[in-house]
């Protein structure tokens, strides 16, 4: 097997391409790979649709920055703050760029991952009736539940089969196979259906690491494209067992993107006037130390012998 580790630059240079449809994290707050956002805002990717709001205030960050155009989900922020000042601003008044939101609920999002992980044609869902998203977004249908002979109306909704699916876990091994444990939101629905996927790795790892815990594999090492060893990429998201939630990083980011000046002063501070992720951590200096997770609490060992 051929090794996939790759720095951080590489992976974002060769296989994130202007105009992909791109998941950024699939834990929903947890595991946001914001080194990778960070990265694609230094080298001015453009033309990004962003499956959110799995990417939480990541996405809200590369509509300010200029690099997505459209966004497929159902709300752009930050969790604890409220709304995307970016993204309410390229809403509204087109800036930095107009921007096209192909409208989702996050169920219904998931249930496209779902379909585009399976192969599925369209998947079925009741949840989207009654609500205007039906209205926004034209593309899902509703259609009479044929196996029924009573009137049960279902919505259809395309499947999402994104270009490039990009993830923080806690280890890999080179060759792309990875474990990943806490919150999974629709990280194996995300990684099944997209073309390419990009590990942001907390540890590498030896194979047999990996392999002594196969249910911690949720897809498998060859659909995986590149492989970053880069500790703390997740920051300022958390990382179960290693890295706790920045609250006070989020919240500056929230009061400082209000307008636009302020993000682009924020974004001059902690992305562009660092050359690369290791930088950025220097930056953040004994910030980091203090949001190392020192506790353990390791789970009870399962046994997998054959005999």
């Amino acid at each position: 097997m051929t090794s996939k580790l790759c720095s951080l630059k590489e992976a974002v240079a060769t296989i994130i391409q202007n105009g992909d449809r791109l998941v950024m994290g699939a834990g929903l707050e947890a595991a946001i790979p914001f080194a990778v956002t960070f990265e694609l805002i230094r080298q001015g990717k453009r033309d990004l649709d962003l499956i959110a709001p799995i990417s939480d205030a990541s996405a809200d960050m590369l509509i300010g920055a200029g690099c997505a155009t459209s966004v497929t989900g159902a709300w752009v922020g930050n969790v604890s703050g409220g709304l995307g000042h970016n993204y309410r601003r390229a809403m509204e008044k087109g800036v930095p760029r107009p921007l096209t939101v192909n409208d989702f609920s996050n169920f219904s999002l998931a249930m496209a991952l779902m379909a585009g992980a399976y192969g599925m044609p369209f998947a079925p869902v009741r949840s989207l009736l009654g609500s205007d998203i039906l209205k926004s977004n034209p593309e899902h249908r509703v259609v009479q539940n044929p196996l029924s002979d009573q009137p049960d109306p279902v919505v259809l909704v395309k499947p999402l089969v994104p270009d490039v699916a990009v993830f923080s876990v806690q280890r890999a091994d080179q060759f792309g196979n990875a474990h990943l444990w806490g919150s999974f939101g629709v990280t194996q629905e995300a990684a099944l259906a997209a073309k390419k996927i990009i590990l942001l790795a907390d540890d590498i790892v030896e194979p047999n690491v990996i392999a002594s815990d196969p249910n911690r594999v949720l897809f498998p090492g060859f659909k995986v494209s590149a492989v970053v060893h880069e500790p703390a990429g997740q920051h300022p998201s958390p990382l179960t067992g290693c890295w706790k939630r920045d609250n006070d990083f989020f919240n500056d980011y929230h009061q400082r993107s209000r307008d636009r000046d302020g993000f682009l002063a924020w974004i001059e501070e902690w992305v562009l006037s660092a050359p690369d992720h290791a930088a950025y951590r220097a930056k953040l200096g004994t910030r980091l130390d203090d949001l190392r997770i020192k506790g353990s609490a390791p789970s009870a060992p399962a046994n997998f012998a054959s005999e």
